[in-house]
């Protein structure tokens, strides 16, 4: 069964930065695409940065410049993310395709991690 552990949320001020990572376990097969799903308050779950193998990456407008996607393996994502706005605040999930190239189609999804910004 596969599962993925995210970690590195947490509570800063406006300005600061945070590193989201998640590993997977259960799986001897790389993840093809994986990325990074947001939900804040009372709103619905979008996509905030996505990557397909390692190289190929997508990020929402309010994200660009300021957010970095990054896999260190086959089975790990990381979402470095700077110049943090109240706006960013809420439950990040890590979702990751077997096989898909669209992140979209997860197949598997961490347990979420909470960031809050506050002004």
């Amino acid at each position: 069964q596969v599962q993925l552990v995210e970690s590195g949320g947490g509570s800063v001020q406006t300005g600061g930065s945070l590193r989201l990572s998640c590993a997977a376990s259960g799986t001897s097969i790389g993840l093809r695409a994986m990325g990074w799903f947001r939900q804040p308050p009372g709103q619905q779950r979008e996509l905030v940065a996505s990557i397909v193998d390692y190289r190929h990456t997508n990020y929402v407008d309010s994200a660009k410049g300021r957010f970095t996607i990054f896999r260190t393996d086959a089975w790990t994502v990381h979402l470095q993310m700077n110049s943090l706005k109240p706006e960013d605040t809420g439950v990040y999930y890590c979702a990751a395709t077997q096989y898909s190239l669209d992140v979209n189609r997860a197949d598997y999804w961490g347990q979420g991690t909470q960031v809050t910004v506050s002004s």
